[in-house]
């Protein structure tokens, strides 16, 4: 197996080093593919998710260009979602479907994408009914297999460990991460122009079995009052009340019922587990051996962590 050569070629930092975690790289045992619209764009697209080879990652083909999920290729201040770009080549709203590779332990896998007609140089990922969990029925249906390299070998699959407390701030919101052996998320949102969603916070000790049951199908959310604001931003053109749960200000949740009385927060530890997904190199794990507690978190504060973790002052791109 070829763990020596991999924690060489891996990024380490002052605050991450990379260690085994007695598993095998995965992949996926087949292809499988959904097509659907994408929240922001409106446009149609179809992923096929198909096996890779050890210490390949996860890789994005779009128009022939491959664009690594990593976080060298995070564009910077995205509004409302994770893009990732390369070489003008642009693929926008990934963070559901890589929360559900990186929870599901699918280390390695190529992702072709195409979006219907002429798309141009930019394409979204579907937002299915805002959640993970049409991935992980794809990812289920597929199965996994370990993963070998060109000479037939499985690697042993690395994670990356803290080693010492340290926190981000940004106004009145932070992440803050403890040294732990597992993989301990803590995440808390306040929205007090929206009563019925109000304060929450959910915590737990992160695996596949637990991310399937009571994150994965964990939809995303929106303000009533802010859907028009962000439909003249250019945003979420593919939006309606079956992509997302709709909260007014005033009368609380225009299509319920919710999945779980605190879904709005457990829907961000969701989009933090795919953001996190960033810090994965070469087949490793991207999720953190930490306890990593996050207030008023987003996409922008999620990638700003993976860079300090690197070693890097800011975004990507």
């Amino acid at each position: 197996m070829c763990a020596s050569v991999a924690v060489k070629s891996l990024k380490a930092s002052s605050l991450i080093s990379w260690k085994s975690t007695g598993k095998l790289q995965q992949t996926v045992a087949q292809c499988v593919e959904r097509t659907g619209m994408g929240l922001h764009s409106g446009g149609i697209s179809t992923v096929k998710i198909l096996p890779a080879a050890a210490r390949c990652g996860r890789r994005f083909i779009f128009r022939s260009n491959v664009i690594a999920a990593s976080f060298e290729n995070v564009v910077r201040e995205t509004p409302l979602c994770t893009t990732l770009s390369k070489d003008g080549y642009t693929i926008r709203t990934v963070e559901h479907l890589l929360s559900a590779l990186e929870a599901s332990g699918v280390d390695n896998c190529l992702i072709e994408i195409e979006g219907s007609g002429d798309s141009g140089s930019s394409v979204e990922v579907p937002i299915f009914d805002g959640s993970a969990r049409e991935w992980i029925m794809a990812i289920d249906q597929s199965g996994l297999k370990d993963a070998v390299d060109s000479n037939g070998e499985a690697c042993e699959k690395l994670a990356p460990y803290l080693h010492e407390p340290f926190h981000l701030m940004r106004k009145d919101s932070f992440i803050a991460a403890f040294p732990h052996t597992q993989v301990n998320i803590t995440y808390g949102i306040n929205f007090p122009q929206a009563p019925v969603i109000g304060r929450q916070w959910f915590s737990s000790t992160m695996s596949d079995k637990l991310y399937s049951k009571n994150i994965a199908s964990c939809r995303t959310f929106c303000i009533f009052e802010e859907v028009e604001h962000m439909r003249n931003s250019g945003l979420i053109k593919g939006g309606s009340a079956d992509v997302a749960i709709v909260c007014s200000v005033n009368r609380g949740w225009l299509n319920p019922p919710l999945r779980f009385s605190d879904e709005p927060c457990r829907h961000k530890v969701l989009d933090f587990i795919g953001d996190m997904s960033l810090l994965a190199q070469d087949g490793s794990q991207g999720l953190l051996l930490a306890h990593v507690v996050v207030y008023k978190g987003g996409h922008s504060l999620h990638a700003e962590f993976v860079a300090r973790l690197l070693g890097k002052p800011s975004i990507g791109r």
